[in-house]
């Protein structure tokens, strides 16, 4: 989980984002939660995308080519919003 320096490893903040929308999705889960789901996912798409955008280091972070930011951060291990189709009913 920590790497050298006691710096976080890459893994580590996506777990925790990971942890952080279950939780807003247990918030919401009552009621009609699609939209909030959705506000929520553009949300947090829209500032990891720009984060890795913009940046600064010496060398500009570069996905893979062909892939968008959504398909990246996925593949990254960040699970976004779903409504199970068997609870909804």
């Amino acid at each position: 989980m920590w790497g050298r320096r006691r710096k976080p490893c890459r893994g580590s903040g996506i777990g925790r984002l990971n942890r952080q929308l279950k939780g807003w999705a247990n918030y919401f889960s009552p009621g009609y939660p699609s939209q909030a789901y959705r506000n929520i996912d553009w949300h947090l798409g829209y500032r990891l995308a720009n984060h890795l955008k913009h940046h600064r280091s010496q060398r500009p972070y570069q996905r893979p080519e062909g892939m968008s930011y959504y398909e990246h951060l996925q593949r990254l291990g960040l699970e976004f919003l779903r409504i199970d189709p068997c609870k909804s009913r």
